[in-house]
């Protein structure tokens, strides 16, 4: 039988509000691939959840299964990537990597290679000041980890590729071109 709650640790790749006071957030981790998850009460002013579930922030949660979505029952921050906050153009460029690693990858389909790089990735940009360089190897190693490019061939318009593959506009796509060139 399967247990009601499970713990994990990943990276919220987005979320949104939903009703009053809760959010469904996207959670990226390495047991469970991309998952959905409610964040009830998150958006009062008194909840103690509100502060550690920001985009880009690598958490260790508790969650309990629900009949449509899994309930977030208590979360705690890893990493909340600081040096990437402070930085205009590291935040577009984060929140490019998150909706890249969203689209890409499907629901609650376990890929530990792909967290693990998305984790180095973040790291990566706490301290880099050659944006538009880690962003297109980000791509380049994205796409052939998940199998949509040939391992050393090089990709001349890698944001072209990214959407003919997502079959969708990446809106960051726009907003971090924009920022770091």
């Amino acid at each position: 039988m399967v247990p009601r709650t499970y713990n994990s640790e990943g990276i919220i790749l987005s979320r949104r509000s939903f009703s009053e006071a809760d959010r469904i957030l996207s959670v990226f981790s390495r047991e469970k691939g991309r998952t959905s998850l409610m964040a009830k009460g998150v958006r009062k002013l008194k909840s103690r959840k509100r502060g550690s579930i920001e985009v880009f922030s690598e958490v260790k949660y508790s969650a309990a299964r629900g009949k449509s979505l899994d309930i977030m029952t208590e979360v705690e921050i890893i990493d909340s990537y600081q040096g990437i906050r402070k930085s205009l153009k590291k935040v577009s460029v984060a929140y490019f990597y998150m909706e890249t690693v969203g689209r890409l990858s499907g629901e609650d389909e376990k890929n530990e290679a792909l967290y693990k790089l998305l984790k180095r990735y973040l790291k990566k940009l706490s301290s880099t000041k050659r944006l538009k360089e880690e962003r297109e190897r980000f791509i380049k190693e994205t796409l052939t980890l998940l199998g949509y490019w040939p391992k050393g061939r090089p990709i001349h318009n890698a944001d072209r590729i990214l959407e003919e593959i997502a079959e969708k506009e990446l809106f960051s796509v726009r907003v971090g071109k924009k920022m770091i060139t």
